[in-house]
């Protein structure tokens, strides 16, 4: 497969660097049969079983394994994909084709269909890269990553110092719950590639999800001075340093974010600092900063209700606008997010 990466995000956050092919925005999805005698579309050649005993593609499929490669290389997705397909149906056993298919498919965000193209070039060549590498690949992205670590794994015993296999299994793993072990497979990927930015991102992700929140800290700081100041670095940053109780640097970090792209996530993060450091009224007008971006973004919600708890107990009790105001967002709060124990704990104590 191509080394050409594309980057991404995930839902978690996380910024992802995966093939090109994968993210290709231009193009279409194409499900391309082959007319048979009769004129119908015959099955696609990658669904059935393959040999396992390649036979060398002749003159005539190594002419149209170029020429698909071309088209695919100029983007003519459909004339390469119809062409890797010609091959296979004359020879199913030709690896190159169903590499060729493989990718296609993952352009056309369709690893459904990649998926078997992959799984049968590693069948006819398990030792070949770009197909053990290229079937981990479409398992992630089907959501089977105990099965794509299994594909990384095998790649990297065919190229162990491989930076893509290095990092996309540790983002299966990381995905799979399995934080520690993943650990050492980011720390690989920064050690092959120490001036990729999104290596260093990764790995700060997993360490803080480990706990290593100073190592954490260290991975974002060279993400930034190697991809300038990006926002979601920026706010990982910021959580990282709240979590290591540097309220003072979390602050100026986030004000600094909020410059670039204001979110309810950064005013929540300078209320919460704020709090705890007891700068009462900054806190409160943090929250309402967030909730004015996002009226429904529930842990600001709360934190107007500890805010305005906060001022009725300081008021020994006695300014009832700021009881209802914390009861009120509380309640709100919880109609959002029913989950939250803590809060139902606090309505229940202070009789909110």
């Amino acid at each position: 497969m191509t080394a050409t990466t594309t980057r991404h995000r995930s839902a978690s956050g996380f910024r992802l660097r995966t093939p090109a092919a994968v993210t290709a925005t231009a193009a279409v999805l194409v499900t391309l049969g082959l007319a048979g005698c009769n004129g119908l579309p015959q099955p696609d050649p990658v669904t059935g079983p393959a040999p396992l005993t390649p036979v060398a593609p002749d003159q005539t499929a190594n002419d149209r394994l170029q020429a698909a490669s071309v088209a695919e290389a100029a983007g003519d997705y459909e004339a390469a994909l119809a062409g890797f397909q010609q091959i296979l149906a004359r020879n199913p056993t030709v690896t190159e084709a169903y590499l060729g298919v493989g990718r296609i498919r993952l352009v056309q965000n369709d690893p459904a269909m990649a998926e078997p193209a992959f799984r049968r070039a590693a069948r006819l060549e398990p030792r070949n890269f770009d197909a053990q590498y290229g079937h981990g690949t479409a398992l992630r992205l089907l959501g089977r990553l105990t099965d794509a670590v299994l594909a990384f794994q095998r790649a990297l015993t065919i190229r162990p110092t491989d930076f893509e296999a290095t990092r996309d299994i540790a983002l299966s793993l990381v995905e799979l719950g399995r934080t520690e072990t993943a650990l050492s497979f980011a720390r690989r990927a920064v050690e092959l590639r120490p001036d990729d930015g999104d290596a260093r991102v990764n790995l700060g992700t997993i360490e803080s999800r480990a706990g290593n929140t100073a190592a954490a800290i260290e991975q974002f700081i060279a993400a930034i001075e190697l991809m300038g100041n990006d926002p979601r670095v920026l706010e990982n940053l910021v959580y990282a340093l709240a979590a290591e109780r540097r309220y003072e640097e979390a602050i100026n970090t986030a004000e600094q974010l909020i410059r670039i792209s204001p979110n309810p996530n950064v005013w929540e993060r300078i209320g919460w600092c704020n709090f705890k450091i007891r700068r009462y009224e900054l806190a409160r007008e943090a929250y309402e900063a967030a909730l004015a971006i996002d009226p429904e973004h529930w842990p600001s919600l709360n934190g107007l209700g500890v805010s305005a708890l906060n001022g009725w107990l300081l008021s020994e009790r006695t300014d009832d606008a700021e009881r209802k105001i914390a009861g009120d967002a509380f309640r709100q709060s919880l109609r959002l997010n029913p989950d939250q124990q803590p809060v139902i704990n606090l309505l229940i104590e202070y009789k909110l």
